[in-house]
């Protein structure tokens, strides 16, 4: 049985800035400091570098599955991102995606994600904190949980 892995969404796989980028003054301006409650924002956004090609890698390996939240007071957030995931990932992950504002309750090995919040922190697996010193960007990540597959390596997990 293949371990589990959950893979956050913003500012892990897709640039939330990017999506900030595309959006108005005047409507960056009405929504202060809660930029992700801004209608349409998911949708606006680019993957991030190496992460399409790395997902890809690590679903060689893993059951694979994306856990995100999303703002509960932005309602298209919610279907922004299953459009997001189906335009850019939907070979993966079809089906495959988790939105929950309690990470902490599913089960898994892994959890990629970029804070500790939602129950991140307290995911019962391996919370892997995507952007640290130890995992600043897709390829030490990919090389974290792939490298036990390569026919040459030693088991560092």
């Amino acid at each position: 049985m293949k371990k589990r892995v959950y893979f956050d969404m913003d500012n892990v796989i897709v640039d939330f800035q990017s999506g900030l980028d595309r959006v108005d003054e005047a409507t960056k301006q009405a929504y202060g400091y809660k930029p992700d409650n801004i209608p349409g924002i998911f949708g606006l956004m680019e993957p991030m570098p190496g992460a399409i090609e790395a997902l890809h890698r690590i679903a060689e390996h893993y059951d694979c599955y994306i856990l995100s939240t999303a703002p509960w007071k932005n309602p298209s957030s919610w279907a922004d991102k299953v459009r997001w995931v189906t335009e850019h990932l939907d070979d993966l992950f079809h089906k495959r995606l988790i939105i929950s504002h309690h990470k902490e309750l599913l089960n898994g090995d892994y959890l990629i994600d970029d804070r500790p919040n939602n129950g991140a922190s307290e995911f019962r697996g391996k919370w892997i904190q995507f952007g640290s010193p130890e995992f600043p960007d897709w390829a030490a990540i990919e090389d974290y949980l792939c490298k036990p597959y390569h026919p040459n390596a030693t088991m560092q997990q």
